[in-house]
């Protein structure tokens, strides 16, 4: 198996021993991908007719939900699916619910300080995409850092599981350790100006005004999509996930594309970094090192 995953071949959470879930942290907070290759999302009979790309607005490449508010976002109000919107309210309500409990029972270190994001769906083939700007390619290699939405160092920890109906694995690639890309590419990035990270929340770029831990996330973010030769030549690791797998991992630290695939839900969470076992492992302090500074 690949060396990038830990995996973990249970099929019911109180399978999980104490040693394995000591284990799976460390392996996560290290960069490592804990993999479920036996523990699917299940679904319900009448989740069937949620399988069409056609609930997408057209607009977006994922349907999201706000687990806190119940609220769906990139929905086709048109889409002909029967009563789609409140099955697919429900459906994406008992993902998150299933994503939360599984985190909960892996990583029962992080149980209290986990904080909701957003739930996603993507029932869109992501091969072939047509992509108007390379920043916005998820079949690039990145880490995660979202430019409308500063998180201030807080590690942002996904939950994903395939639902495909038709044997089709989501397939990624695992690019370079996070300390190799910083050092590639953090000499790049200008310096944070709080002038700037003001006026981008005045006119609404912004949720919030952007920490500096924000501005050089975002901008590695987009340098490592931009770069083709980086992008061509990097060493990478194929991952494919197939049906009924799960994986978890935090996608600010280990650098991934994903490469194809057809039905996939997501659960974000934030964790603040003192809630982790190891912080030092954290991109905040990775990247504090290098600035000699708080960056939060």
């Amino acid at each position: 198996m690949n060396e990038r995953l830990y995996t973990l071949k249970i099929s019911h959470l109180n399978e999980l021993n104490t040693e394995e879930t000591k284990q799976a942290i460390s392996s996560l907070e290290s960069g490592k991908v804990i993999y479920l290759p036996n523990y699917p999302f299940t679904r319900q009979k009448d989740d069937a007719q949620l399988l069409s790309d056609k609930l997408l607005d057209g607009s977006h490449k994922n349907i999201s939900f706000d687990y806190s508010r119940k609220k769906l976002g990139a929905f086709n109000a048109l889409s002909d699916v029967a009563n789609s919107k409140e099955a697919l309210q429900q459906f994406m309500q008992r993902f998150a619910e299933f994503a939360k409990e599984l985190v909960n029972q892996v990583c029962p270190h992080y149980k209290n300080a986990l904080v909701w994001g957003r739930t996603s769906y993507r029932p869109a083939e992501i091969k072939n995409r047509h992509h108007l700007s390379k920043r916005k390619d998820d079949t690039r290699l990145h880490v995660d850092s979202f430019p409308g939405t500063p998180v201030y160092g807080h590690r942002i920890l996904r939950v994903f599981s395939n639902i495909n109906p038709v044997g089709e694995s989501r397939v990624w690639n695992l690019g370079e350790p996070f300390s190799n890309v910083l050092s590639r590419f953090s000499n790049q990035i200008p310096a944070f100006s709080p002038l700037r990270s003001k006026f981008l929340y005045l006119i609404k770029a912004t949720k919030k005004p952007r920490s500096a831990y924000d501005h050089y996330m975002i901008n590695m973010h987009d340098l490592m999509k931009k770069d083709d030769e980086y992008q061509q030549t990097v060493p990478k690791n194929r991952v494919e996930f197939p049906p009924d797998s799960s994986w978890i991992v935090f996608t600010d630290h280990v650098s991934h594309a994903a490469l194809s695939g057809q039905y996939v839900l997501e659960q974000t969470f934030y964790l603040p970094v003192e809630a982790m076992v190891d912080p030092e492992q954290s991109p905040l302090r990775h990247w504090e090192k290098i600035k000699a500074s708080k960056l939060k």
